[in-house]
């Protein structure tokens, strides 16, 4: 059974950066679709990249597109989230999520495996 751990969370002053990994253990990595979730506190959990398999292809929130990057190394089963240019509504709690499927289309109903989620905090 799939297992994610995340890392790599912080505080971190407007316009800075952090990268957060995501660590399978359990199976390989191969044959599932990864993808990067966030709740911020009082709303709702959203969508903000996924990536599919073999990382043929991406798609980012509108919020994030131009300053997050979404990446994986297969053979060392992490998945990466750089992010750039952070503002403060970019505060929340990130999760990582994996579906067996090659593609996917990003949307929460279809992951059924979860991380505990790294908590990033971007303030002044």
């Amino acid at each position: 059974q799939l297992q994610l751990v995340e890392s790599g969370g912080g505080l971190v002053q407007p316009g800075g950066s952090l990268r957060l990994s995501c660590v399978a253990s359990g199976v390989t990595l191969n044959y599932y679709t990864i993808g990067w979730f966030r709740q911020a506190p009082g709303k709702e959990r959203e969508a903000v990249s996924c990536i599919t398999s073999r990382g043929q292809s991406t798609n980012y929130a509108d919020s994030v597109k131009g300053r997050f990057t979404i990446s994986r190394d297969n053979a060392k089963n992490t998945v990466y989230l750089q992010m750039n240019s952070l503002k403060p509504e970019d505060t929340g709690v990130y999760y990582c999520a994996g579906v067996a499927r090659l593609f996917s289309l990003c949307a929460l109903s279809e992951y059924n495996y979860w991380g505990q989620g790294t908590q990033v905090t971007v303030s002044s």
